[in-house]
């Protein structure tokens, strides 16, 4: 029976400390500040704001949503951040993503501040990290790191395989894991849709991160014994005995890669509920900057 590494229960580990740091900033007068800019009616966008709101509220994170209609000009989302980016007391700026389709995400995203980009996107940042001086790691690939981490399962020496290559996380968690520190030394490698044989490379790793956005992507014949297995993704299949008609699957197939595996993450409650946490844990640094300032 596989160890269960629990994002959930991780993340209250994190949330304990970051209480602990928020007390420590507002006893020196300073109160991490949020601001989120939301544009359009996406449903997930909606839930996944709401979240980050609450997460705030239990930390003591001062946030402020802006919600802004579909039609919306690429212009006035420019202005808000540029407004945002001058305010002293706004520590980190979020646009939630996807924007509409009239809107360039590069532009916008390009346009906040790098020492106020919480998310980890600017190239800024993106390139800090490649070169391994990092300074906003982005929240998915850091909830990863953390996971591993916290669960006994450090990357280091290991042979880390990564399916898939997006920018948001099989990029920066390869970029992550290579770096010659603590929680990292790994020896990666990444697959993707040019791959010919993922399972050729699968089936050598000690960890495996799957990314694909695919459900089942990741098969118990395509994993080693004593595997660890992080599964990022998070996809709806049919499944008409469900109140809602669907249930969240990964991108591996659970009940064929769990009895393998030395450790695996469950989707929903693995890699998930990190993401909102590491976005906390970002503003507080970003906080913690302008005491020396």
């Amino acid at each position: 029976m596989a160890e269960l590494i629990r994002g959930k229960d991780i993340k209250k580990q994190i949330e304990e400390e970051l209480k602990q740091e928020v007390e420590e900033l507002k006893s020196k007068g300073v109160t991490p500040g949020l601001k989120v800019i939301l544009v359009g009616d996406d449903p997930a966008s909606h839930v996944y704001v709401r979240n980050k709101g609450k997460a705030c509220e239990r930390l003591g994170i001062q946030e402020e949503t802006t919600e802004l209609p579909e039609d919306t000009e690429e212009g006035k989302v420019l202005e808000l951040i540029d407004q945002f980016n001058k305010d002293p007391k706004v520590h980190g700026i979020l646009v939630q993503l996807p924007l509409p389709k009239h809107m360039n995400e590069t532009n916008v995203l390009y346009a906040i501040d790098p020492k106020k980009d919480v998310d980890g996107f600017h190239p800024v940042n993106v390139g800090r990290l490649m070169i391994g001086d990092p300074d906003f790691l982005p929240c998915t690939p850091a909830g990863i790191q953390q996971m591993l981490i916290r669960s006994g399962n450090d990357p280091a020496g290991k042979h880390v395989v990564i399916v898939g290559r997006s920018n948001i996380v099989g990029k920066p968690i390869a970029n992550i894991l290579m770096q010659k520190k603590d929680g990292a030394n790994a020896t990666v490698t990444i697959c993707h849709t040019g791959t010919k044989d993922v399972g050729e490379f699968t089936r050598e790793a000690d960890i495996v991160i799957a990314a694909t956005g695919w459900p089942g992507t990741i098969t118990g014949d395509m994993v080693k014994e004593g595997v660890v297995v992080i599964d990022v993704g998070v996809n709806r299949v049919d499944d008409p005995t469900k109140e809602k008609g669907y249930r969240l699957v990964g991108d591996v197939k659970f009940d064929e890669v769990e009895p393998k595996a030395k450790a695996i993450s469950p989707v929903p409650g693995g890699v998930g509920p990190m993401t909102i946490t590491m976005l906390m844990k970002n503003t507080v640094k970003a906080a913690k900057r302008t005491l020396s300032e």
